[in-house]
């Protein structure tokens, strides 16, 4: 097969401990999977109707590169996440095999342009130019499962500046990962490769130009980055 033009590099993430990276299928995200978040942002957690949204894959910045402030916002907001990584998948996986479907975990930013949010929000419109725009999904070097087992529960926080901005536990999460990836599996064949981010707790809030942040899965995973 030939191509009109050079195929584009395939976004990867880092493996922590190994030469060898994780390539990006897809970027999937929920929202509201936290009560106390949903609430911040003026919504119900509702576990009957899961919210989903994506990001292009080659939106990861990874292993500490510095974070571009996007364009066209006023109003660019964190969003703490433990990221779940694929190494299998399927269509309509039943919870309890969803496990088995997963290579590692991460941490990671879901990268907001809020005011876009708004607006969109306001108009009855979709979100993709608030969440997936280039740079939005800084994430960790993973963790294998296999090495650290399936944490259900563990401290998720956020500082920036050296002050804690997002202090939350994944066991709060309203939707568990299993049920996440079941969710998922009902509206798209998932894939080895695919990236999921998991929802954030409250907190959310502006970051600016020149902040330092540092993004913690308890004992899991840490990123370190800096907007510039």
């Amino acid at each position: 097969m030939t191509f009109a033009f050079g195929a584009a590099p395939i976004a990867s993430v880092p493996i922590a401990g190994e030469a060898e990276r994780f390539p990006v299928h897809r970027i999937y995200c929920i929202g509201r999977n936290y009560a106390d978040h949903a609430r911040e942002m003026g919504a119900t957690a509702d576990r009957s109707q899961p919210v989903f949204f994506m990001k292009p894959a080659d939106a990861v910045v990874t292993d500490g590169a510095d974070v571009p402030y996007p364009p066209a916002t006023g109003d660019l907001h964190h969003e703490v996440e433990m990221v779940v990584a694929l190494g299998g998948g399927g269509r309509d996986i039943a919870v309890a095999d969803a496990l088995d479907c997963v290579f590692g975990y991460g941490v990671g930013l879901d990268l907001t342009r809020r005011d876009l949010q708004a607006r969109a929000k306001a108009g009855g419109l979709p979100w993709d130019v608030a969440k997936g725009f280039d740079h939005s999904a800084p994430v960790s070097a993973l963790r294998r499962a296999a090495a650290i087992g399936h944490p259900a529960r563990g401290a998720l926080t956020l500082h920036v500046g050296g002050a804690l901005r997002q202090n939350g536990d994944i066991a709060d999460m309203v939707f568990s990962v299993a049920e996440v990836i079941h969710e998922l599996s009902r509206l798209y064949e998932l894939r080895a490769g695919d990236l999921i981010f998991t929802g954030t707790p409250a907190g959310v809030a502006a970051l600016q130009r020149g902040d330092v942040f540092v993004a913690a899965l308890d004992s899991v995973a840490t990123l370190e980055g800096r907007i510039v």
